[in-house]
């Protein structure tokens, strides 16, 4: 058999001994502690010396065992985050933000999904936390009483994160919700609509969006207005459940409406889609109206008019509140993030 380079007939690839922490310091030139201070970024190391133990750890391959620090008493650099969804571009951004922060410092996000279900949350909750994270930021859904309390309780930063509305148990970082609702409300009624009514979703998990239809409500009522028929479907947003959900919400309508306003942009595009195969002329015959300010919806022929939230800057402000914290500072308890009423072309 020919031999080649590399090829040890003798000892098995699984008995490979994997790169360990004193030969990453020898390659760069410097101490065990010194290297592991530069990989962990937690110690002063000047930058071009943590830039060449990153090279000699990359070059050998070298994974450092951020368990085995954890265990020998180190500072966790992991901070646990719980969102309700990833298959909703807003969260994504939002983890983007985290994660740009959070890196800039040495820390790693865990992340923990809970698909809505205030059940999953709890358990979410109390798994992360057993790793005893540095901190920890949740979306939540609707909160228990188990959740309330394991979050009043945590010796760690909480940063509750995308409502300022909402009673918080440490820090919480987004917009008002309800305040966008209003906001909408205004918008549609100075443009002259009279008829209203309301698509959405999961109102059962996705407190959030109820605070947008209260919102919403109260807005028509402080111009003498009222909202019309409200239709609030199961399970989680999408652009065809919002597709036909317009279809039934015309079907039953008592009063036909002369604007819709959706729970959130998914919706609402899903709603153009059905105007544009039913003949229903957008804004002439039917408004319409979304909350995020998505580029789905602004890539529409006609743009949607919508409310625009800085979902990687609560993000970003989010992950530097708790850095903040945790290096001994006083961040505000409650930042509220401005959204901004894209007028749009479709009311």
């Amino acid at each position: 058999m020919p031999h080649f380079p590399g090829m040890d007939d003798d000892r098995p690839d699984t008995q490979t001994r994997r790169p360990t922490l004193s030969q990453v310091a020898r390659a760069a030139g410097v101490s065990e502690i010194t290297a592991s201070r530069a990989l962990r970024r937690d110690g002063p190391v000047a930058r071009d010396t943590r830039e060449r133990v990153e090279r000699a750890a990359i070059a050998l391959n070298y994974v450092p065992n951020r368990l085995a620090g954890t265990l020998a008493g180190a500072a966790s650099r992991q901070v646990g985050v719980i969102l309700p969804s990833l298959s909703n571009i807003v969260f994504a951004d939002v983890l983007n933000g985290l994660e740009d922060r959070l890196e800039g410092d040495g820390y790693h996000p865990i992340l923990g999904i809970s698909n809505y279900d205030p059940l999953r949350e709890e358990r979410l909750l109390r798994d992360l936390m057993s790793w005893r994270p540095a901190g920890l930021v949740i979306a939540p859904a609707r909160k228990t009483d188990v959740t309330r309390g394991l979050l009043a309780a945590a010796d760690l930063p909480v940063v509750e994160i995308m409502d300022v509305d909402a009673e918080s148990a440490d820090m919480a970082v987004g917009i008002s919700h309800r305040g966008a609702g209003r906001a909408m409300a205004h918008y549609l009624a100075g443009r002259g609509y009279r008829r209203f009514a309301y698509l959405g979703h999961g109102i059962e998990t996705d407190f959030r969006a109820t605070q947008r239809l209260n919102g919403f409500r109260d807005g028509l009522r402080e111009v003498g207005l009222t909202l019309g028929d409200v239709l609030c479907l199961p399970g989680p947003s999408t652009v065809p459940l919002g597709r036909e959900g317009l279809a039934r919400l015309l079907a039953e309508a008592k009063t036909p409406p002369e604007a819709v306003f959706f729970s959130n942009d998914d919706m609402a595009v899903g709603g153009a889609f059905h105007c544009q195969a039913a003949g229903i002329a957008v804004p002439e015959d039917l408004a319409l109206a979304g909350f995020n300010g998505l580029s789905i919806g602004q890539a529409l022929p006609k743009p949607l008019t919508t409310i625009a939230s800085q979902r990687e800057h609560i993000g970003f402000i989010a992950a530097t509140h708790l850095l903040d914290r945790l290096a001994g500072g006083s961040p505000p308890r409650v930042t509220n993030v401005d959204f901004r009423l894209i007028p749009g072309a479709t009311a």
